[in-house]
């Protein structure tokens, strides 16, 4: 089994490739795409400890960058509509939640199953782009730093 899961975090983690396939999949798993950073991260860490803040870094970019994609993706989805339609959508009670706690709402962005549709969200009502990108910054970097420094101290390395 050690043999397995060795293996396996040495592909996650793709050593000669690390940072660069971490920040790949970390735009990827911030888009509406089923997929998590969080395993390569973890695996890139468990083999090569001494990435620590680099690799934090790294998620952080590039989930944020996912973030805006996602937010970009909702906003053209919404001009598209009002091509189509010839009118505006109507408001839904999501939709009034978020525009009474305007781009604050994105440092929501980091939890799991809501956040990236949180972003399109965003987008589709117009919430200012680079407020919304810098909450989204601080939401998704507290929590690799939290779960990461939490991953690493019970089952892993020590963080350098």
């Amino acid at each position: 089994m050690d043999v397995w899961l060795q293996s396996l975090l040495s592909w996650l983690a793709l050593p000669s490739f690390g940072l660069s396939t971490l920040f790949v999949v970390a735009v990827i798993s911030a888009t509406l795409l089923p997929l998590g950073s969080e395993p390569a991260l973890l695996g890139l860490l468990y083999l090569q400890p001494d990435l620590f803040w680099p690799a934090i870094a790294v998620a952080t970019a590039g989930n944020t960058l996912g973030g805006a994609i996602s937010w970009w993706t909702g906003y053209g989805a919404e001009k598209a509509w009002e091509h189509v339609k010839h009118r505006p959508p109507r408001e839904m009670r999501l939709l009034a939640w978020l525009q009474r706690f305007g781009p604050k709402a994105c440092l929501l962005s980091w939890l799991p199953l809501v956040g990236d549709p949180l972003c399109a969200l965003a987008g589709w009502s117009r919430l200012p782009f680079w407020p919304c990108v810098g909450y989204m910054l601080i939401g998704k970097a507290g929590r690799y730093l939290v779960m990461t420094t939490l991953a690493l101290h019970w089952f892993g390395p020590a963080v350098a």
